[in-house]
């Protein structure tokens, strides 16, 4: 297991990186722009990336962290990669809902079936 930071760990299965989100609340920016910086970083290193990003830890987000992540969905098609979510608790999910985001992104309801749809 890696770590990059105190915000994300990451893990590798074959091509496919698995990136857990460890905060229960992506509220302040400080965190977000913490996230971010993992984030794109891990882009970077492995560009094209086959991320999936989980978020079975985290409880609440706000809304600059649901642009952090368009703008990290866009950033990895543009490098030829591709990004799923996964285990996104439903109160948050209706989030997603509400503001059509689920239509942007490609959601599984856990890890190994988001790993399974590459």
């Amino acid at each position: 297991m890696e770590k990059h930071g105190p915000r994300i760990e990451v893990t590798r299965e074959g091509s496919i990186t698995i990136v857990d989100l460890l905060d229960e609340e992506v509220l302040e920016e400080h965190i977000i722009a913490d996230i971010a910086e993992s984030l794109f970083g891990v882009i970077e290193d492995e560009k094209p990336v086959k991320m999936v990003l989980s978020f079975a830890r985290v409880k609440h987000m706000s809304s600059a962290a649901l642009g952090m992540l368009i703008r990290l969905n866009k950033h990895t098609e543009e490098t030829g990669g591709c990004l799923k979510l996964c285990d996104i608790r439903e109160a948050l999910y209706q989030v997603f809902l509400i503001t059509k985001l689920n239509k942007l992104f490609d959601i599984y309801d856990n890890e190994d079936t988001a790993v399974k749809s590459f």
